[in-house]
């Protein structure tokens, strides 16, 4: 293969380059010493594997060594952590080790929108591009209908609540669940950044035409399916975890769950197909599991429990990706992921790159569309040292856990090496290790020093202390999340919030879930603007729901929406498809 040069090539033609020479899943599936039978081909260069053979094959094989990849605070454009999970992936099988990564699946809405597809870039992608990015084996329909399915079962059978009395009820072999319609616990769901569809009313017509109602939609990836296909650990699993979704409540408050509604076997039965990881691979040819998320600001965030098992028994190392910063993505992971998981992670690495460290510290807007300020591309050292206040907070974060902190300084050609000295000085003086990666430019080869900064963080037995136990009441939890993670002074509640979490603590059955915040990925606090790292501030609690299934409850803090809106420059301007060839262009 040619050289491939990422300062004079667009992202897509590197991948389109880099396609030409890829690997056959059958080629990769020989190397990764995958059974015939375990290996269920999507054409020639995507495939799912039987996650379930291959469990119970390698059961008592020991796992590898588990590799998490977090980030500090981001800018509107991201800080590379997927363009590095695949530079660290890279940069291990350089050095010959044997290696998986686990990445999330990307979103319609950031891939027709404004952030990309959410595969890496430069030379350290996961490829081929658009399968990637173009809905995969469908993983994502699948939950977009499963979820949409829940919500068919409930607003028909208000329907016919509302038309029926309780005789033609039981002719129809129905009971009267007292559905409230003013009471629903889902929006519709589809998976592109649709605010136009944020509030709506359906039923419009006449009475066969279903009850008229305020309804909505949310993004599909932060729908409670998504989550489920995140932190389920079989197929019987998530089978149990779908009925206990919490659809709507009756008049009287109670819940009414997808098992109420009979629906939670039907929607298992989308489901089944899209229970088995992924199978991509890297620019260089190392594999990848794609398999659930993204969102961590307004979901779990997380690729799957299932993915990570998978490329802890095939590999003798496997890196995880969790969503956007330390404060959302990581504290999910860490309290949430590890909890369902049982898995102990040998180390964390939080990549962070010179601009955002700039923009931290007071440097000008960054805005996706728009020309970096030439603040970002030159030397400034006075920026650097006031942000860098910002990636300790997130090392802080991490050893908070127990687990042994990474820092990855995603190197961009126009970083100083005085600027790049002093975040390495800063973050080892209060203990992480540090790494400079040129994954973007060079691949594997640019990320040797990270590889093997990781590989000697995990030489030591991993260890894992939770922020909180599984008694901890809700509200308690909220306060140690905001004040140990987020740095805030406390946290204040809307009074609907109070009454729900009071309600949540007072019930057995909900208060030992999981806790599951919703926060703004570009602060550490809710507030977007608000950048570095702030003091003298109190987290506001809007909401709070029940996602009964996923197994945990989920604080909104701030005016966060589920539905994200499209951007006024977004990325489908600028994709199209070469009519002679049928290549998609113009992704990244």
């Amino acid at each position: 293969m040619a050289k491939l040069d990422p300062t004079k090539m667009k992202d897509w033609e590197i991948a389109e380059a880099a396609e030409d020479h890829m690997k056959t899943v059958y080629q990769l599936s020989e190397e990764m010493q995958l059974e015939k039978m375990e290996l269920l081909p999507y054409g020639h260069y995507v495939a799912k594997i039987d996650y379930m053979s291959i469990l119970n094959r390698l059961k008592d094989k020991p796992d590898g060594k588990y590799i998490e990849v977090t980030a500090i605070t981001p800018t509107p454009l991201g800080e590379g952590k997927t363009t590095t999970s695949m530079g660290l992936v890279e940069g291990l099988g350089k050095i010959g080790k044997k290696v998986i990564g686990a990445i999330r699946q990307p979103s319609g809405g950031p891939t027709f929108n404004i952030k990309g597809s959410a595969a890496g870039g430069g030379l350290a992608q996961c490829i081929p591009l658009t399968d990637f990015s173009l809905g995969l084996t469908g993983d994502i329909d699948a939950i977009t209908n499963a979820h949409n399915l829940a919500l068919v079962a409930l607003t028909s059978r208000l329907q016919h609540e509302f038309n029926y009395d309780d005789a033609t009820l039981a002719k129809k072999n129905l009971k009267r669940l007292n559905i409230d319609p003013r009471n629903v616990a889902m929006g519709w769901a589809m998976d592109f950044c649709a605010q136009a569809l944020r509030e709506i009313i359906i039923g419009i017509g006449g009475k066969m035409d279903g009850f008229m109602m305020k309804s909505g939609f949310q993004i599909t990836v932060s729908s409670e399916v998504m989550a489920i296909l995140s932190v389920a650990r079989d197929l019987a699993d998530m089978r149990q975890r779908m009925s206990k979704i919490v659809v709507g409540y009756d008049k009287s408050g109670k819940p009414i769950t997808a098992a109420d509604l009979e629906v939670d076997g039907a929607m298992t039965a989308l489901m089944a197909k899209a229970i088995n990881p992924n199978l991509m691979q890297t620019v260089e040819g190392q594999p990848v599991l794609v398999h659930a998320g993204p969102f961590a600001n307004i979901a779990i965030g997380q690729s799957s429990i299932i993915a990570d098992r998978v490329g802890l028994k095939l590999a003798d190392y496997h890196v995880t990706e969790s969503g956007f910063g330390a404060d959302i993505g990581f504290e999910k992971f860490w309290n949430l992921k590890c909890r369902f998981s049982g898995l102990k992670p040998h180390c964390s690495v939080i990549v962070a790159t010179v601009r955002a460290l700039k923009m931290h510290g007071g440097g000008p807007k960054v805005v996706p569309g728009h020309p970096l300020d030439k603040a970002y591309t030159e030397k400034n050292m006075e920026l650097v040292e006031k942000g860098v206040e910002n990636l300790l907070a997130h090392i802080e974060t991490v050893k908070q856990s127990g687990i042994s902190p990474v820092v990855c300084i995603n190197h961009f050609y126009t970083d100083t090496d005085e600027e790049v000295a002093l975040i390495r000085k800063r973050a080892e003086a209060i203990g992480a290790r540090v790494a400079v990666s040129r994954h973007w430019e060079l691949g594997g080869e640019g990320a040797k020093e990270l590889a093997e900064t990781v590989v000697e963080a995990c030489e030591h037995e991993p260890r894992l202390e939770f922020l909180y136990s599984d008694d901890t009441p809700l509200r308690k939890r909220v306060e140690l999340i905001a004040k140990n993670v987020y740095g805030a002074d406390g946290v204040s509640y809307s009074p609907e919030a109070e009454s729900k979490a009071k309600a949540i603590e007072a019930d057995s059955s909900l208060s030992k879930l999981g806790t599951c915040m919703v926060k703004t990925h570009l602060s550490l606090t809710h507030d977007p603007s608000i950048k570095g790292c702030p003091k003298g501030w109190t987290l506001p609690v809007r909401d709070v729901l029940v996602y009964g299934g996923a197994g945990f409850v989920v604080p909104v803090a701030g005016a966060i929406k589920l539905m994200p809106g499209t951007a006024s420059d977004p990325a489908f301007r600028n994709i199209d498809v070469d009519t002679k060839t049928g290549k998609v262009q113009g992704l990244f």
